[in-house]
């Protein structure tokens, strides 16, 4: 899969270990718009999709995560590989520990329309909607004001990669 960018905090000389967390992300395009799930508590948006469990392929990590956060069934048919973003930094959890993470995004279509949520407890109290957002919209949402305890770092990858799916056309007019 090809390599979209890296975030190298480049903070994390004194580290001692690190914790290495995947995740894999499903990009949905309908109308010119993006499917995203909305913090309506931190308002903020971010794709779909969410941690890869011991033993599980990030396709199918993708697949569950999607359902689960956005309770949109992807279709493994139209799923492609659209890139992966490499994350490393230190960790917010403990001053020496480095967190690094490689997020796999997937373009995909969705069968139907949302069923229900299956939200782990923090996205529950996060409020976690689905939304069909203009891509701009999403980029200027996630880079204006304070989202709380959100790591920018995170909502600057969403961004950045809304950006490069806008410079590739895949929106088809922009907006």
């Amino acid at each position: 899969m090809r390599l979209l960018f890296d975030l190298d905090k480049k903070n994390y000389r004194q580290c001692t270990h690190t914790f290495v967390r995947n995740s894999a992300r499903s990009i949905m395009i309908s109308g010119g718009q993006v499917a995203m799930v909305h913090s309506l508590k931190y308002d903020y948006y971010k794709f779909p999709g969410g941690g890869i469990e011991d033993g599980e392929n990030p396709v199918d990590a993708m697949i569950r995560e999607t359902m689960e956060e956005a309770g949109l069934k992807v279709l493994p048919e139209t799923v492609r590989e659209y890139g992966v973003v490499h994350r490393i930094q230190k960790s917010t959890v403990a001053d020496n520990e480095c967190f690094i993470q490689d997020n796999y995004y997937y373009l995909c279509k969705a069968a139907g329309t949302a069923e229900s949520q299956k939200l782990d407890d923090y996205e529950a109290e996060e409020r976690f909607t689905l939304e069909y957002i203009y891509p701009k919209t999403a980029i200027e949402t996630n880079r204006r004001a304070d989202h709380g305890p959100k790591d920018p770092v995170m909502l600057e990858r969403e961004a950045r990669v809304l950006e490069m799916l806008i410079d590739e056309g895949l929106f088809g007019e922009e907006r």
